[in-house]
């Protein structure tokens, strides 16, 4: 019980050393309305919330594009860790794809080792009531080729520190 209360210690400041707040500046321009978004109470008390967005159908064999916009929706700067976010190069599993009957979709892209505690330049800065997005190709580091239904719901905020409240769901066609 005595070494098991330092481990516990150190992986609760390691995984709260991504939810710093800072002061420093990175102009980045809302493109999108975040009032209209739905979040939970969570989120808002942090103010850093995040969205997915898909297009409901894609034929198979093309990009299946994921949008994964990040809001500030306080007064003052904020950042998150952009480890397990498409903020980054492919380097984790931080989605959870699901078939109709359940089946995950497997993952295929690399899975990094990260020292702790994250480094300075793993942070992203977003400015107050501003938002930065991003888009990913899913089939980059998961196999979701085949037919079908898919629900997506993004599983990265213990690392990250986001909030993303609904999953989507989306389908690849014949």
């Amino acid at each position: 019980m005595k070494q098991t209360i330092p481990g516990l210690i150190a992986a609760i400041m390691a995984l709260s050393s991504c939810n710093q707040q800072t002061t420093t500046t990175n102009h980045v321009k809302v493109k999108e309305n975040p009032v209209n978004t739905k979040v939970t109470e969570q989120a808002l008390d942090k103010g850093l919330f995040a969205t997915l967005k898909i297009k409901n159908e894609f034929k198979t064999g093309e990009p299946v594009k994921l949008k994964f916009t990040v809001y500030n929706s306080t007064d003052s700067v904020k950042q998150f860790c952009k480890w397990h976010t498409p903020f980054e190069p492919l380097m984790s599993k931080y989605l959870e794809i699901k078939e109709a009957n359940g089946e995950e979709a497997a993952y295929q892209g690399p899975m990094a080792k990260r020292m702790m505690p994250p480094p300075a330049s793993s942070y992203q800065k977003i400015n107050p009531g501003d938002s930065l997005s991003i888009d990913v190709d899913l089939l980059k580091g998961y196999a979701v080729q085949k037919p079908g239904r898919y629900t997506l719901s993004y599983t990265g905020q213990g690392m990250s520190g986001l909030v993303v409240k609904d999953s989507v769901v989306f389908h690849i066609l014949p």
